[in-house]
């Protein structure tokens, strides 16, 4: 099972309960589209015993400091971030512009994308497209994350 967030906003009690969530799913792979904020609420992720993978967002300034916390659990990159795994192809990006055209292309199994405060699971061609909406919950006041099991291929929205 492959967790999946974004925009979470320094929402700490938002992000606390998403690892949580993704503890009791036994997720081996976290994924964060972007929009942390701040690394003292990226601490919160520390608690998963797996990796995590994230994309810097549109609002996400203090980027030496998030790559200082992210070099304990995982990585943190500049969008478009490509990672592996269970032998799938997956784009992790923030901006909800460029999805169709990494869709189109056909190069990925999986795109994973925020930006939109939305949730929203959708196949393009091949590909799959999920934005896990917001677990931070300020904008639409429902904090939001997605589960991926990545052998079926099948996702679900999960609210927290």
């Amino acid at each position: 099972m492959i967790g999946l967030m974004a925009d979470s906003h320094d929402n700490v009690p938002s992000i606390q309960l998403a690892v949580q969530l993704f503890l009791q799913a036994g997720c081996h792979l976290v994924i964060h589209a972007g929009d942390i904020i701040a690394p003292f609420s990226a601490r919160s992720m520390e608690a998963l015993p797996c990796p995590v993978k994230a994309v810097f967002g549109n609002c996400d300034g203090e980027k030496e400091g998030l790559k200082r916390i992210f070099r304990s659990m995982g990585d943190i990159e500049e969008a478009p971030f490509v990672v592996t795994q269970d032998e799938l192809k997956i784009l992790i990006t923030h901006l909800d512009a460029p999805v169709k055209s990494y869709a189109e292309s056909g190069l990925y199994d999986v795109i994973i994308f925020g930006h939109t405060h939305r949730p929203e699971i959708r196949q393009e061609q091949k590909t799959l497209l999920i934005n896990p909406g917001e677990t931070g919950g300020w904008l639409t006041g429902q904090s939001t994350v997605a589960l991926l099991d990545s052998r079926t291929l099948k996702a679900e929205i999960i609210p927290l």
